[in-house]
């Protein structure tokens, strides 16, 4: 109901912006840091790196941009709640939208299926230690039927959000790290049975009922998405892996690429997987002595 209330709200006018143009819109936007890009009078795309400074009134600007195609809110959008949100409803056009520290409720999260052309959306640091915030909101993105890739990371959500995901059956490209997943948000993962590209990275160090979380991602977790098979592309991220573990890929009849980010391996550990995954490229790179610290203190338990 408060949603609903809310959408009405974007008919009463708005200061500063009272049927503004495009183009006086830009300006606004412009002048707070934006990048604007016009495209025969109609603003095509708007990217903020810092959007502390974004209100009210400005949030209801950008959702006069009907024509608008590529949305960026990156830097503290901290001004984008459920107040807030539900003024880019009008924004049916919009076909990409990433996002950095927005202060939403799960259920805040359904006024995102008015974007009915949308296809690319990232969340990071979405609502990140928010009471009350668990990530299954984002279940509501399964009523955009042309949403084919998400990302969600640096979120403080378990894997009651990741079951919410899996819902999203439309999804061919699927990125996540830096959560609070465990295993079972894996299993739930493997339940995008359309993926053609999925990245995975650790969870976030945290503790559960007094004691370290386990990692996430592990040899064993390899396992859970040998069914995915329509995978392309596989991206893992801070994990240890061993060769036999990743030798199992070679199950995922269609995969085309591996890439093994902060992942330790030796050479002659790196030349075994080649040859277990012959018709796969495999990427890796060594270790700097920056990252292997960060990964001990990822693994840590």
């Amino acid at each position: 109901m408060r949603i609903a209330s809310l959408l009405l709200l974007l008919a009463l006018p708005i200061p500063g912006f009272l049927q503004a143009d495009d183009a006086a819109v830009a300006e606004t936007l412009r002048a707070l840091g934006g990048e604007v890009t016009l495209t025969e009078g109609t603003v095509t795309k708007v990217v903020f790196r810092d959007c502390s400074k974004l209100g009210e009134a400005e949030f209801r600007g950008i959702g006069q941009l009907r024509g608008l195609k590529v949305l960026t809110l990156y830097g503290q959008c901290h001004g984008l709640t459920d107040a807030t949100l539900p003024h880019l409803a009008p924004l049916t056009a919009l076909e990409e939208l990433s996002t950095d520290g927005i202060r939403v409720s799960d259920a805040g999260l359904k006024a995102l299926t008015a974007l009915v052309s949308l296809k690319s959306a990232a969340f990071f640091h979405t609502s990140f230690g928010m009471p009350g915030f668990d990530g299954t909101g984002f279940g509501a993105l399964r009523a955009l039927p042309k949403l084919e890739r998400l990302t969600v990371a640096g979120i403080s959500m378990g894997d009651a959000g990741f079951a919410a995901l899996a819902e999203i059956g439309q999804l061919r490209d699927f990125s996540t790290w830096h959560t609070y997943q465990t295993a079972e948000g894996n299993r739930s993962i493997a339940r995008l049975k359309n993926l053609r590209s999925l990245r995975l990275g650790q969870r976030l160090p945290h503790h559960v009922d007094g004691a370290p979380a386990p990692p996430s991602l592990t040899d064993a977790s390899l396992r859970d998405f040998l069914g995915l098979s329509d995978l392309e592309t596989l991206t893992l991220m801070e994990g240890r892996f061993t060769p036999e573990a990743l030798a199992a890929l070679k199950a995922l009849p269609h995969l085309k690429k591996l890439n093994l980010q902060v992942a330790p391996l030796t050479p002659e550990q790196l030349d075994r997987v080649k040859a277990a995954l012959p018709g796969v490229a495999v990427e890796w790179k060594p270790l700097t002595d920056e990252e292997a610290k960060k990964l001990e203190l990822y693994l840590k338990q």
